[in-house]
């Protein structure tokens, strides 16, 4: 299912991904997954949230610069192969992937990929064809 995803360019500095999921906790705002892709000097925080729009105007209140994106989520079967088969269904039907990121889901009921691609909207439908 596609999802939105709250991108947010941050100082690589102490205290800056604390600062910010403070301001989305306080703000009654459930992060649902984060990653961080880091340089030297700056990283890319990647969260999946409870509402997108209002952690958008919170963080770009503050001064960040930050924007959502369509991503992919979709749970992937806890057992040997469970990605490697994700994989190979986008890999069969041409589908390059710009990145992603893979968290362990609740309640034992497998692992929840999130994956960017440049058409969103063909993985989507691909995935509902071929894999769910």
């Amino acid at each position: 299912m596609i999802v939105k995803q709250l991108s947010i360019f941050v100082e690589n500095k102490a205290g800056a991904i604390a600062h910010i999921t403070e301001l989305l906790g306080s703000n009654n705002i459930n992060i649902r997954s984060l990653q961080i892709a880091d340089s030297a000097d700056f990283g890319i925080l990647r969260l999946i949230v409870d509402d997108g729009n209002k952690a958008l105007d919170l963080v770009k209140k503050e001064g960040y610069t930050a924007k959502l994106t369509d991503v992919i989520s979709v749970v992937v079967p806890d057992k040997p192969n469970g990605l490697s088969d994700l994989l190979k269904i986008l890999s069969d039907n041409n589908i390059e992937i710009d990145y992603l990121y893979v968290f362990l889901g609740k309640n034992n009921l497998g692992a929840q990929a999130i994956l960017k691609s440049a058409n969103i909207n063909e993985v989507e439908a691909i995935l509902l064809n071929n894999y769910y």
